[in-house]
Parts: structure tokens; C-alpha cells; sequence
């Protein structure tokens, strides 16, 4: 059994018992892993930071694609409205973007989210 393993329960209604010091603890136990936890941190610090804009480029790139995304009225004809919606959600993104990814990937769902966060 491995001693990096805690039961945790989030809300505990606990109760002590008058006659001894004996506890009584009600809750949906939950079962945290911190070796895994140690992991994704050491992973974390292996990511690659972003690489930040010169400083003069930036408000001309992000103003170019709001102009570009606001400007531009995309044909959503084939596609399913709620296709569009899901896309836009789980990719976090425009409804332009998440139309031309539908598009690119013939309404796949899956590989227009894909294509969109990877």
C-alpha cells in the first residue's frame, strides 16, 4: 500500500461522542493521490513558456484579428448549429474559428476540437 494516499472528504459533518473521545465523521470520502499530484507538478515546470510578442507587434496583431474575426461573416451552411456550439465551448473559441474547423475536418467534431487546442 502506498503511504502517498489520502482519503479526503470535502465537507465533513463531524460529531464527538459525549462519553469518550471518540469521533464520528459523515462526508463523501475522496481518494487524493499525491505522488500524482507530485508528478503533473514536475511536469508543469517542463512546459515550454509562451513566447511573448515584441512589444511594439502586439497591438497591431491582436487588433488585426479582432477585424479579421469581426469583419468577416463566415458560411455556416451544413453545420449543424449545436456542432458549432460544442466546438466553441470545449476549443474556447469564436464561431468563426470553430466554423472553419468543422469545415477543415468535414463536421467532425472531435477533429475540429483537436485541430483547434493542439
Amino acid at each position: 500500500k502506498s503511504k502517498n494516499i489520502l482519503f479526503v472528504i470535502s465537507r465533513p459533518d463531524v460529531f464527538k461522542s459525549p462519553a469518550s473521545d471518540t469521533y464520528i465523521v459523515f462526508g463523501e470520502a475522496k481518494i487524493e493521490d499525491l505522488s500524482q499530484q507530485a508528478q503533473m507538478v514536475a511536469a508543469e515546470k517542463f512546459k515550454a513558456p509562451e513566447p511573448s510578442p515584441v512589444a511594439g507587434e502586439a497591438p497591431s496583431a491582436v487588433s488585426q484579428t479582432i477585424q479579421e474575426e469581426s469583419d468577416e461573416e463566415v458560411d455556416d451552411s451544413g453545420i449543424e448549429a449545436k456542432d458549432i456550439e460544442l466546438v466553441m465551448s470545449q476549443a474556447n473559441v469564436t464561431r468563426t474559428k470553430a466554423v472553419r474547423a468543422l469545415k477543415n475536418n468535414s463536421n467532425d467534431i472531435v477533429n475540429a476540437i483537436m485541430e483547434l487546442t493542439m
